[in-house]
C-alpha cells in the first residue's frame, strides 16, 4: 500500500503489516486454484489422484462419470499446476503433483472431510 497512513485510525497499526501484504497477482493465483477445487467433480478427482495414479477410463470409473468429463476436469486440474500426467505408449497416467500447493490442498480436503463427515 503506497499510503502512510490510513483515513481512520481504529488504533490497530495495522500500517505495520501492509508492507508484507502480497501483491495482487498473488492473491489472484491462489484465487485461480480455489476455483478450480469449487467444483465437487474435480475435488474428488483431485483427491484420487493425491493418493494414486491413474488413466482417463480408471478415474471416469472409479468417479462415475463419462470419459470426455474426466478429461475436461483433469485439463483445469493440469493448467492450474494440481496434476501433472506421464505417458506410457497411448495411454496417460495423471497423479498430483509433487508441489507445496498441491500437498497443502490435499491435506486441507482431507481435514475439512473429516470435519463434515466424520467415520463412527
Amino acid at each position: 500500500m503506497e499510503q502512510e497512513y490510513l483515513p481512520h485510525d481504529h488504533g490497530q497499526e495495522i500500517e505495520n503489516i501492509l508492507g508484507d501484504m502480497p501483491q495482487t497477482q498473488d492473491f489472484q493465483t491462489v484465487s485461480d486454484i480455489f476455483k478450480q477445487l469449487g467444483d465437487p467433480s474435480r475435488t474428488r478427482i483431485f483427491w484420487l489422484l493425491c493418493h494414486c495414479e491413474e488413466c482417463v477410463i480408471n478415474i471416469s470409473a472409479i468417479v462415475g462419470m463419462s470419459s470426455p468429463a474426466v478429461s475436461h476436469h483433469l485439463k483445469l486440474l493440469k493448467a492450474s499446476g494440481l496434476i501433472v500426467s506421464r505417458r506410457d505408449g497411448k495411454e496417460v497416467y495423471y497423479k498430483a503433483a509433487d508441489t507445496q500447493a498441491a500437498q497443502l490442498l490435499h491435506h486441507m480436503i482431507e481435514k475439512l472431510v473429516e470435519i463434515t463427515c466424520p467415520l463412527s
